[in-house]
């Protein structure tokens, strides 16, 4: 298949990577960026649409979006398909996936979850907005780039279900940094109470996978000095992003609401920002009651 991408970034650069692995001729374009090798880098967004079955973004933020849209919507082929994948909202993904249909494309808003490793690995999971022949198409780039795409409903679903789950994640971090913090107050010895917490109800992501805790669980930014697998900047967005759609849809969301003051609080007025979100850890560890 023949496929565009552009935003070739920390994320951008490892997926594209993994689609030139599996046969797949790249175009690419970033700003500034280097092109993963085999991706043949071009001098504009429009260029790396023109003649593409595929465009694949993957952008910083839905208003950067909206201009690369205006830019490769004219460019594209007939039937070609524009897949976001960008951080974003639900509205600015309807928007572009309108423009898109009135040019006589197709459209999907598909962002990830699993960070730089997921996309590294090709481990992603594909969170899909839009409609059926559009999914088809792009259906075999997911399998490659991730290890599963849900298609979640019409354009705008794949974000919904991105901030519903960020919200979740960012507001369980909080809660599994409080109780390493806790339990180091406690006496509680770190190792153990993953090998409690693991395995029993206070199970999560966070814990199990992403543990905020250096050397204890798997491997993790913790490990790293707190180096951003997810950068806390990047959580702040997307619970603010939740706590907007909240707002819109007059729905009830007070954990929601607390973890995005809690990161802005870190990331702003502390020193959590370039820091992974699970520095939270720390935050609370040097914190007291008061």
């Amino acid at each position: 298949m023949k496929i565009g991408f552009i935003g070739l970034g920390n994320m951008g650069g490892p997926m594209a990577a993994n689609l030139v692995k599996a046969g797949h001729a790249v175009t690419g374009f970033d700003l500034s960026a280097p092109m993963p090798e085999g991706v043949t880098g071009v001098t504009s967004a429009a260029q790396a649409a023109a003649g593409a079955e595929v465009i694949i973004t993957m952008l910083p933020n839905g208003t950067i979006l909206r201009a690369v849209a205006e830019e490769v919507i004219p460019a594209m082929a007939p039937g070609a398909v524009l897949c976001d994948c960008s951080p974003g909202e639900g509205q600015r993904a309807r928007a572009v996936a309108e423009q898109a249909a009135a040019a006589g494309l197709g459209a999907l808003d598909a962002p990830v979850s699993g960070g730089v490793g997921g996309a590294a690995a090709g481990t992603l999971t594909f969170m899909v907005g839009g409609d059926d022949a559009a999914f088809a198409t792009v259906k075999p780039l997911f399998d490659i780039m991730g290890q599963k795409a849900v298609h979640c409903g019409a354009a705008g679903a794949g974000q919904a279900a991105k901030i519903c789950n960020n919200m979740i994640l960012g507001a369980t971090m909080i809660a599994t940094c409080e109780a390493f913090a806790l339990a180091d107050k406690l006496g509680l010895d770190r190792a153990r109470m993953f090998d409690v917490v693991s395995t029993s109800s206070g199970y999560s992501w966070s814990m199990n996978a992403y543990c905020p805790a250096p050397g204890v669980g798997p491997q993790s930014p913790a490990d790293n000095g707190y180096k951003p697998g997810f950068a806390a900047d990047l959580m702040l967005k997307d619970l603010r992003l939740s706590q907007q759609a909240a707002e819109a849809a007059d729905a009830d969301t007070p954990m929601g609401a607390l973890a995005a003051a809690l990161y802005a609080q870190f990331v702003e007025q502390e020193d959590g920002r370039g820091m992974d979100f699970s520095a939270m850890l720390p935050r609370f560890e040097k914190r007291g009651r008061g």
